[in-house]
């Protein structure tokens, strides 16, 4: 012998030939050696050393619960499996066989590895693996093992001596190896249900070992966890990692956004926003658009378990002309088109069931046949149709989560642009337009997900029913097909009408936002000037154009539904007109056969229009989208200079620049949309503009109202279109502290407000909070700085807006501060401690600029530069130039003569605002919030939300609607009933004519007539005879057919265009209750309510409204009625399935019962969840400037990212909890199938049933399971859809409205004198707060001309809610010309009052409906205003009276605005006039002349006027001062100045 090598080790082990030492085959059998080396000792080795490499895993702290079942039946397995292993080793040892060795060491292996396995899954439980499965490893370390345990058992059992009960040692290894797959089928089966006890398995979000602090009694917090990831395969499949969920809900727990599981990590927003990005990127550089080279940065992690997003490093920017569908096609076409593949085997399978049906049937009709071939077709129907459940869910369930990843990447991306859109670009389109584009049209683009597969399935079905039909009546079928096929040029044609329609519709409702966002923002003025009537009409003539397309849509829709609806019938008629004239005989299989695939037909040519309108739809959509991502982005780099001047000192460097608001291509004159840094000039271009700025100097710009200073300022932040010379910015980078001149105040808390996303630093926050005079106004504020404002900080005043967003901008600590008149809304002592402490003290050292009108702060200034029309005139000392801008040039007030009051006695302007705080407090809890977020109505839908809806679409026309519907399924089970009587009468008439061959195969047809997609095999006999040979029998069983069938399509079209009626009367009625009860809501509802809560009423809730909810009621409505008729045909025909559908009816009725909470908070949670994306997303585009100018952009993706991420969630989970119940009821649609089955079989040995009867009773009982999915899913997404009604209805009745008696005696001329006077009136703004007004009574004589002046909230503006009762007194009365005002109409009182208020609003359209709206005025009337307001100039330059004022009145600067709400008060002639600092804005020689104009023209008025400027209401013939809501001086201005201890006198000083 030679030496001993490996092959002699092998032969000596295995006891092989040493020739072949090693045989992969031996005995028939992989041979023994080869098992238990390769396929047993090798496999446990490797799960030896792989799970020793878990040993050493870092433990957690002692868990609290018990371990989760399934690693405790895991561990127990592995500690079995090796036990049975040691047992195996002392058989063998006692048995002393050849290859004792060779099992000897195979189970030394196993018993090894099993071991090793224990100890790894002890180590394991004691991770952060605890609450999920484990490493996949495991699981496929143990799979390993399976071939060697299935292989000894064959051996085993081909061989003899181990079967043999006398060999007892032989027979035990046998048992012991069969034993061996109980741990194994153990191990799997707690691998798939890893946690049976508490649903732990769910993934955790911010625990390492499960959720803190939950004791093992409790139940696990939903708002912890993270759907589907982590799920087993059978919990996926049927969707178990739901259930947690679904309890609480059912339990009525689910009350917050928060309370639902987090989304999946591959649809988190932040992840698929990165993604698309990338998408974007990929496809912009493969259309070679741009040439740079750098690197896309990595995608975000998507292990880390951070929400926050990945935004910070750098600013995802969608640059370049990319076309959106081919992004959208790279980022989510191949997942997408791989569930393609599924669609296609889901719709193979679908032919399946209807094919084993005939073969069923056949049984049924053969007599003679064997029972298993009846066995078989029942095996096989279970099988296919569970197979088409899980298979059709699967894809239904990935489909939408395919979409919802659109969505949140298209959200996100429209978001993204509208914050790096130049202003230029952005000019033409309105706020509405931007904030539709992300709702309406995004919505469209993503449903498109849902349209596209079935746009190439149904042809795919329709083609496989045709060739069926072919096999059945040859070329005869043309007949019918020609008709459908007519009917396509016409369904093109609808379809196009249907597409230009709802173009025209969005345009109009586009409109229609507009209208309403400018109403609701103006909503104040509205009330002022009691403008309601007008804007009501005007916002439903916007209507009406809306309401006109939707009608043609509607009835084009019913077009369509009946012209589908009738084919059915004809193409069968036709069809076998055509097959008797071209001589065959028609016998009743035929005629079944014939129907069946006739029916089958019609699905997908009924379906088509829908889909290509939802496709055509998506098209139209995301043509809009597309344009605005083709919008310029700012170009920074490009706009500023790169190379910096020698000076090092230099901040700020302008040299001979052009700038205009007008984009390169915009024809439009407007200025940047929302931005509101300052509003445009109407074509005012910046020219010649050089200027140059040291480091740390203080710059004064003045000139005259309209000159350009606000454009001057939007010109550096880089909101203009530079069209020559340099701007130089010194760290630009760094961004800018801007205090724009209208202040943008965002939907938070004060404090939140001016940290404006920066780190809270006490001291620093003090400082800047006294520097800007806040102190006081944060004593007032119920909650202190934790008082949240509203919307655009309508609770605040407007002295109190300006100083906040300086305190803002002040926080920033920024190197530069552009300050855009951030004295003009305050009083003088407060203007001087802003000046002082604020800009000269706490910002000294800082670059800024400063625009202002207040003369008396220039001298402070290290340069003034003085422009006018555009241009910088003059740049100089203050010396220099103050002599030019001065009304009266008076002598310098020296520092000396500065009044030493306190600190606390800041005569701010206020809209007493008192009030501010007052409209604050709802809530006084811990955590006040006091806008309330929005409430979510709890519980099922209350029955008046059915009444509601009821009674909009009217009573007699909703019963005439249901009428229609009962007798439209009534003829069609007549006609069902028919054809089943039809097939009995021939069967005992006419067998004798009719071979085997065709009694074989005419009850299947009967019975597929009724199974959506049955399909039938050909007969194989075809008669032919002589045409004129047709049966009297047939002719007369036609004809009634045909006339029930006539009758059917007739109550098919009356139900069709009564139900499109209903919905139009429907839209239009809850509309106008809608608006009408908002308009007539009281000021406070407004103040404490976002808009974007109101906006989202008008637009989606309305859109539900209007399209979605009658398009689903519809099909709610057609599933009742279907139902009810099945029922009563199935009683009729074959009663005893009662008793199956008896116990199934129970477990349904449990399922949807759990279902539907869940499912209903879910739904109310994504709307309530919207409004918040929504509002931010137009508070952005408002805050544009601001948001720009400080480089807060990032930050504020990151915060829409966020509430999306929430929106996204419910949305989410909301579409995981219909697939929930969908597969549940597949499942009793298999059990009802499989029954049927067995049924039949059974019944085939009694042969005691009509065939006819029996055909049709179960065709109906196979598509009962359809029908109650369907309902469900339709009655679900009714009332989800209801939620919408339910929206509406709440702000139509739940409001509080203001009085709207009206006094018919009222004298035409009231008031004559317009003498006032208050008697002892006391007002508060809601109970429990401190009173507003408290006891204040004076008299103001006809024609007085009062001034009247105050600290903030000592109730000034207050006075004049009061006098326009915009609140209700509490107690006392105010009399105008001695008539109480509690009397008259609210319309009444306030079209006789006049009133300036301090925030000029104007609303676009032309300057004629600004100064106008209703038209009482001649041209030259308004033309006099406008010269005696001197804005005679801009209007003749802008283009005269019809000119567009711009959203918002953005062509005009403030100041222009201001002087077109004081042309709007001169023309009207009322005796008392209110103006609230109306000229704050406006420059000292046109206030001085503004002056002079109201005097003159109010000369004989009684005028009320709050001042800021002292000068402004010395030459008033009394000055009121107020303190606390009390009067505390009332006298004539001379006489307060001489009085020692009067607050008037400290005040002038």
């Amino acid at each position: 012998m030679g030496l001993f090598g490996p092959a002699e080790l092998v032969s000596g082990l295995c006891h092989t030939d040493e020739q072949n030492p090693f045989p992969l085959w031996q005995d028939g059998h992989i041979s023994p050696c080869f098992n238990q080396l390769v396929l047993g000792a090798l496999p446990h080795a490797g799960m030896a050393i792989f799970s020793a490499c878990y040993l050493s895993m870092q433990s957690c702290a002692p868990p609290q619960t018990s371990a989760p079942c399934g690693w405790t039946l895991r561990w127990i397995a592995a500690l079995l499996a090796a036990l049975l292993f040691s047992a195996d080793v002392v058989l063998v040892s006692f048995l002393q066989q050849d290859d004792l060795f060779l099992d000897v060491l195979a189970d030394g292996c196993a018993i090894l590895a099993w071991l090793v396995h224990f100890s790894a899954l002890t180590v394991i439980q004691r991770t952060a693996f605890r609450r999920t499965r484990g490493p996949p490893l495991l699981l496929l370390l143990v799979l390993l093992s399976i071939p060697n345990l299935v292989i000894t058992l064959l051996i085993s059992c081909d061989n003899q001596e181990y079967l043999n009960l006398a060999e007892p040692l032989e027979f035990a290894r046998f048992v012991l190896a069969s034993a061996r797959t109980l741990p194994l089928l153990l191990y799997l089966l707690a691998f798939t249900f890893p946690c049976f006890s508490d649903a732990g398995y769910t993934l955790y979000i911010n625990a390492v070992d499960g959720p803190p602090l939950i004791s093992e009694s409790s139940e696990p917090d939903t708002g912890e966890m993270v759907a589907e990831d982590g799920s087993g395969c059978v919990s996926w499949l049927f969707f178990l990692w739901l259930t947690p969920l679904l309890r609480r809900g059912e339990r009525g727990e689910l009350c917050r956004p928060a309370d639902v599981y987090h989304l999946p990590r591959k649809l988190r927003t932040t992840v698929v926003c990165r993604y698309f990005h990338q998408c974007w990127e990929a496809c912009r550089r493969g259309a070679g658009v741009s040439s740079r080279e750098d690197g896309w940065p990595p995608p975000v992690n998507l292990l880390n378990g951070t929400w926050s997003s990945n935004y910070q490093e750098e600013p995802l920017e969608l640059e370049g002309d990319v076309s959106l569908l081919k992004v959208l096609h790279k980022a989510f076409g191949l997942r997408y088109y791989m569930l393609g593949v599924l669609k296609v085997v889901v719709n193979m399978l679908s032919f399946t069931g209807p094919l084993l049906l005939s073969s069923l049937v056949n049984f049924m009709e053969d007599e003679a046949a064997p029972v298993s071939w009846g066995v078989w077709c029942a095996v096989g129907l279970f099988t296919t149709t569970l197979l088409t459940s899980f298979l059709n869910n699967i894809f239904v369930f990935e489909v939408s989560k395919v979409l919802l990843s659109a969505r949140a990447a298209l959200m996100s991306a429209v978001y993204g642009k509208a914050l790096r859109v130049s202003g230029s670009s952005l000019a033409d389109a309105t706020l509405g337009e931007v904030v539709n584009l992300m709702s309406t049209d995004t919505g469209r683009v993503v449903n498109f997900f849902n349209s596209f597969h079935e746009l190439w399935s149904l042809p795919f079905r329709l083609s496989i029913t045709l060739y069926l039909l072919y096999l059945q009546v040859g070329v005869a079928f043309l007949g019918g097909l020609s008709v459908a096929l007519l009917l396509v040029p016409f369904n093109k044609f609808l379809a196009s009408r249907i597409l230009r329609n709802n173009q025209d519709m969005l345009r109009h409702k586009d409109s229609r936002v507009k209208l309403m966002t400018e109403v609701l923002f103006g909503i104040r003025v509205i009330k002022f000037y009691n403008w309601e009537p007008h804007f009501t009409q005007k916002i439903n003539d916007c209507r009406k154009e809306e309401l006109c397309h939707l009608k043609a849509l509607k009835y084009l829709d019913a077009m369509c539904v009946y012209t589908w609806a009738a084919l059915p019938v004809v193409i069968s008629i036709l069809t076998f007109l055509t097959y008797t004239l071209l001589g065959h005989q028609l016998t009743a299989a035929k005629v079944f056969t014939t129907l069946a695939l006739v029916g089958m037909l019609i699905i997908p040519l009924n379906a088509f229009p829908w889909v290509l309108n939802g496709i055509l739809e998506a098209k139209v959509s995301l043509d809009r989208i597309q344009r605005f991502f083709k919008l310029t982005n700012q170009d920074l780099q490009a706009y500023y200079a790169l190379v910096s001047p020698e000076d090092s000192q230099t901040s700020i460097l302008m040299s001979q620049g052009t700038f205009s608001w007008l984009g390169s291509d915009g024809p439009d004159p407007n200025k940047d949309r929302g931005t509101e840094s300052g509003p445009t000039k109407g074509g005012l271009l910046l020219h010649s503009l050089s200027l140059h700025v040291t480091k740390g100097s203080l710059v004064v710009v003045m000139g005259k109202v309209g000159c350009g200073k606000s454009s001057l300022l939007a010109a550096l932040t880089g909101e203009l279109n530079r069209l020559s010379g340099v701007v130089f910015v010194a760290d630009r980078e760094g961004g800018f502290g801007l205090a724009s001149q209208e202040p943008w105040i965002q939907h938070a808390s004060v404090r939140d407000n001016i940290l404006f996303g920066r780190n809270y630093d006490p001291i620093f926050y003090q400082t800047v909070i006294e520097a800007c005079a806040l102190t006081d106004d944060l004593n007032v504020l119920p909650n202190g700085d934790r008082t949240e404002v509203g919307e655009n900080g309508v609770t605040l005043s407007g002295g109190q807006k300006a100083r906040l967003a300086l305190a803002r901008a002040v926080y920033m600590d920024k190197d530069i501060y552009l300050l855009d008149d951030p004295l003009a809304a305050v009083d003088t002592d407060v203007a001087e401690h802003l000046m002082k402490r604020c800009i000269m003290e706490l910002l000294r050292g800082k670059t800024r600029i400063l625009c202002t009108h207040r003369v008396e702060f220039v001298d402070k200034a290290d340069v003034v530069v003085l422009m006018d029309n555009g241009t910088i005139i003059k740049t100089g000392s203050p010396a220099e130039i103050l002599p030019l801008v001065e009304a009266v040039p008076k002598k310098r007030k020296n520092d000396q003569n500065m009044r030493e009051k306190a600190d606390g006695e800041e005569q701010q302007q206020g809209e007493s605002e008192e009030e501010s705080g007052s409209s604050l407090d709802l809530v006084l809890q811990e955590e006040p919030d006091p806008t309330g977020a929005e409430l979510k109505q709890e519980g099922g839908l209350a029955w008046r939300v059915y009444r509601t809806y009821w009674s909009a679409v009217g009573g007699a026309l909703a019963a005439s609607i249901l009428l229609s519907l009962l007798l439209m399924q009534a003829s069609k089970n007549v006609s069902d009933w028919w054809l089943s009587h039809w097939i009995s009468e021939l069967r005992h008439n006419g067998s004798s004519r009719t071979n085997a061959s065709c009694s074989g195969s005419f009850s299947s047809p009967h019975l597929l007539l009724f199974t959506p997609g049955a399909v039938m095999s050909p007969l194989s006999s075809v008669q032919t005879v002589t045409s004129s040979n047709i049966s009297s029998d047939v002719k007369f069983y036609l004809t009634v057919y045909s006339s029930i069938a006539a009758g059917n399509t007739v109550f098919t079209a009356l139900r069709a265009f009564l139900f499109a009626y209903g919905a139009i009367c429907a839209a239009t009625v809850i509309h106008t209750r809608l608006l009408g009860s908002v308009l007539k809501a009281t000021v406070s509802f407004f103040d404490t309510t976002p808009m974007g809560r109101i906006l989202n009423r008008f637009s989606s809730d309305l859109y539900t409204v209007d399209d979605s909810l009658p398009f689903i009621l519809n099909i709610l409505l057609a599933n009742v009625f279907g139902l009810l008729g099945m029922l009563v045909v199935i009683s009729y025909g074959l009663p005893w399935v009662l008793l199956l559908l008896l116990p199934l009816a129970l477990l349904y009725h449990r399922t949807q019962h759990f279902y539907r909470h869940t499912s209903r908070e879910l739904k109310r949670m994504c709307s309530i969840t919207l409004s918040p994306v929504y509002s931010h997303f137009s508070e952005t585009l408002t805050g544009l400037g601001t948001i720009r100018a400080s480089g807060s952009s990032a930050r504020f993706e990151e915060e829409i990212a966020r509430r999306l991420e929430q929106n996204q969630r419910c949305l989410f989970l909301s579409n995981a909890a219909m697939q929930w119940l969908s597969i549940r009821l597949q499942l009793i649609g298999v059990a009802v199938v499989t029954g049927l089955g067995v049924i039949a079989v059974v019944q085939h040995q009694s042969s005691s049933v009509d065939p006819g009867l029996v055909g049709l009773s179960l065709s109906y009982a196979l598509s009962i399971t359809n029908l109650l999915c369907s309902l469900i899913d339709s009655f679900t997404q009714t009332e989800m859809q209801l939620v919408s009604v339910e929206r509406t209805e709440e702000y139509c009745s739940g409001l509080p409205t203001e009085p709207q008696q009206h006094d018919s005696q009222l004298p035409p001329a009231w008031p004559q004198q317009g003498g006032l006077e208050l008697h002892d009136v006391v007002l508060s703004y809601r109970e429990g707060l401190p009173n507003a007004l408290d006891g204040v009574s004076l008299v103001v004589r006809p024609g007085e001309k009062v001034g009247i002046v105050g600290r903030t909230g000592s109730g000034k503006s207050t006075l004049f809610l009061a006098l326009f009762r915009m609140v209700e007194l509490d107690q006392g009365q105010i009399l105008l010309d001695g008539l109480d005002i509690s009397t008259v109409g609210l319309d009444q009182l306030r079209s006789r009052l006049a009133i300036i208020p301090q925030d000029p609003f104007l609303f676009s359209g032309t300057i004629r409906e600004n100064l106008d709206p209703c038209e009482r005025h001649s041209e030259q009337q308004l033309l006099v205003v406008l010269q005696q307001c001197h804005l005679s100039a801009v209007v003749h330059r802008m283009g005269g009276l019809d000119a567009e004022v711009g959203e918002r009145g953005r062509c005009f600067s403030v100041g222009q605005r201001q002087l077109l709400c004081l042309s709007r008060a001169l023309l009207t002639q009322a005796k008392v006039l209110c103006i609230d600092e109306a000229t704050a804005s406006v420059d000292q020689k046109t206030d001085k002349l503004l002056q002079q104009t109201i005097r003159e023209k109010f000369q004989d008025k009684t005028v009320l006027t709050i001042a800021h400027r002292i000068n402004t209401i010395m030459d008033c013939d009394r000055v009121l001062v107020m303190h606390a809501g009390k009067v505390v001086e009332f006298d004539i201005p001379a006489a307060l100045c001489q009085s020692d201890d009067s607050i008037f006198q400290r005040m002038v000083g």
